[in-house]
């Protein structure tokens, strides 16, 4: 087996291969890949991939954040819960065995402290949102930082608090990892002692007494997210070292959109999108985005989360223009580079992509 110096690093080129699946809670598990050709895996913690899984009726496209740490590159990580109307991630837990391969793309996403000059961190999260924390905090202990981590999960129940035994022992060892579980009830018969109920600005206040001085890392259902912006923003503090991820529902106000032109979109207004390696061109509405477009015409963009965040739909733009408001899911330089997420981007005109 050559050193880690002497191997590649893994592209979305070859298929993942499954290592082992490890059970985490009722419908929730670790899925830990390896590349069979023995390349490494190169990301920044916080980052995600995007699973191609194969369905019956067809290939379907779901974004999971990664679990793992970069400090560790001999295999990638996914934490997956299968939610009640799942599909993706319930064809997983019942099909997917060591020696599975499926086939991946990225690792991408803007979610990371990688870039951080901050020293003092506030972690906050809900349910799986818990993964990203999880790769940042397992990086940062890896790469025998002084920690200074105030992480901060919430449950419904004790029993349901994913990573809780990993967490727990890597802060029995460190006294710069300040757990806090916040749960919704106890388990049956298991007395609980900690914080209790909804999260709040006064368990902050407790939890975090100098969270003013901290930068905010944020992963969980947009309701949950919005009361952690309320808590913070109702008690001063700057939303500038405020970040946040979630992959559940596109942002609901105005002031939460990235800013852009403003463009006003006609569902009577016409335009023309070509699609030059399919050597097809249809006619649609400006309303219309791209996705939409290659859809009704038999072709297929891989795509996730369809508001821009998980960037499963890049492609490269080669002429016109098109309107995207998207939600953090491709960066300046791509954008600057010509490309385009196509779940939320509406032609205006004549536009040509690389499809």
């Amino acid at each position: 087996m050559p050193r880690n110096s002497e191997r590649a690093i893994w592209k979305d080129t070859e298929m993942l291969e499954c290592v082992s699946i490890i059970p985490e809670m009722d419908n929730t598990a670790s899925f830990t890949f390896k590349a069979p050709s023995g390349a490494l895996f190169e990301y920044d913690p916080g980052q995600f991939m995007t699973l191609e899984i194969p369905v019956p009726g067809g290939p379907l496209h779901r974004t999971y954040t990664i679990s793992s740490s970069p400090s560790r590159p001999r295999n990638i990580t996914i934490t997956a819960k299968a939610q009640r109307d799942s599909i993706g991630t319930r064809w997983m837990l019942d099909n997917l065995r060591p020696g599975s391969r499926i086939k991946a793309l990225g690792p991408a996403g803007l979610f990371t402290n990688a870039n951080s000059s901050a020293k003092k961190f506030l972690f906050i999260s809900a349910g799986s949102g818990i993964t990203p924390m999880m790769s940042m905090t397992t990086s940062m202990w890896d790469d025998g930082d002084n920690l200074d981590i105030v992480f901060v999960n919430c449950a419904k129940r004790p029993s349901e608090i994913i990573f809780r035994q990993r967490l727990e022992q890597m802060a029995s060892r460190s006294e710069g990892l300040d757990l806090k579980f916040v749960v919704e009830e106890p388990d049956p018969y298991r007395p609980w002692t900690g914080y209790q109920g909804v999260f709040n600005q006064l368990m902050l206040g407790l939890m975090a007494p100098d969270y003013l001085e901290r930068e905010v890392y944020c992963c969980g259902p947009e309701p949950f997210m919005q009361a952690v912006r309320d808590a913070l923003a109702g008690l001063g503090f700057d939303m500038e070292n405020y970040h946040q991820e979630s992959f559940h529902a596109p942002v609901e106000t105005a002031a939460e959109q990235p800013d852009f032109d403003d463009v006003v979109l006609d569902d009577e207004s016409k335009a023309e999108v070509t699609f030059e390696t399919s050597g097809v061109t249809a006619k649609v509405a400006e309303t219309d985005t791209i996705l939409a477009a290659a859809r009704a015409n038999g072709l297929n963009i891989p795509s996730g989360c369809t508001f821009g965040v998980c960037g499963t739909c890049k492609v490269k733009k080669t002429s016109g223009e098109v309107h995207m408001v998207h939600n953090g899911g491709i960066s300046d330089d791509d954008i600057e580079a010509g490309y385009i997420l196509a779940c939320c981007s509406n032609p205006i005109g004549k536009v040509s992509v690389e499809i």
